[in-house]
């Protein structure tokens, strides 16, 4: 089994990669920042581990969100996979504590994002009350890949996601994190080499466990 330092690896063949990505580490490089990613990581374990084809990432997450992320075996088996994006063949699904009360317990944005139509269907799991703030824990379903999607769906809802920075000033919100509340936690897909139907699951990481065990059902 292929090995990456301080990277869990959920699944693997000889075609891709399942990782569950740790908070806080970018899937590729960014122009003008220094952070670490998750592509230098790979590259710098094949090497060390002297295998034959090159880690190419299928889509990507945020630095700051944790979770499941899809890497390829090579160029052309990328193709292949995100061939499966493009045609919305792969259900994704995370979990997001979401600041505020929600008044619907489900429900879908539309919203088109930088010109184009984007799509998230989310579901309430529950509410929960961190010291005397309201936050709830959703599930939430992408069907477009729009960037920043999710993010920019639950502050345009007046509901930013527990930890937002980018997208809202935390000042205005009373739920304050070291990080953004997003946990990419399920993968779903028909895999295009064998057709087997292909299910990868991840818990939430310690850290939002731990918010979440502080707080009580509301």
């Amino acid at each position: 089994m292929f090995v990456a330092k301080n990277i869990p690896i959920v699944y693997e063949d000889e075609n891709f990669l399942v990782l569950n990505k740790p908070a806080g580490l970018l899937t590729i490089p960014a122009p003008g920042k220094s952070s670490a990613a998750l592509t230098e990581t790979l590259y710098a374990a094949c090497l060390r581990e002297g295998v034959s084809w090159k880690p190419h990432p299928c889509h990507r997450l945020d630095g700051e969100t944790s979770g499941l992320i899809l890497f390829a075996k090579g160029k052309s088996k990328q193709k292949s996979l995100m061939e499966l994006f493009h045609l919305r063949q792969v259900r994704k699904t995370y979990i997001a504590f979401v600041q505020g009360d929600f008044k619907k317990n489900e429900g879908v944005f539309t919203r088109s994002l930088e010109g184009q139509p984007a799509r998230t269907l989310y579901r309430v799991q529950e509410q929960r009350e961190a010291g005397s703030a309201l936050f709830a824990v959703v599930e939430v379903n992408p069907e477009t890949g729009r960037k920043n999607q999710i993010r920019l769906h639950f502050k345009a809802a007046g509901h930013p996601l527990v930890g937002e920075t980018r997208f809202a000033f935390r000042k205005d919100f009373p739920i304050a994190v070291r990080r953004l509340m997003l946990h990419a936690a399920r993968l779903e897909f028909s895999d295009p080499w064998t057709g087997d139907a292909r299910d990868f699951t991840a818990e939430l990481p310690e850290d939002m466990q731990a918010f979440l065990d502080k707080s009580v059902v509301a």
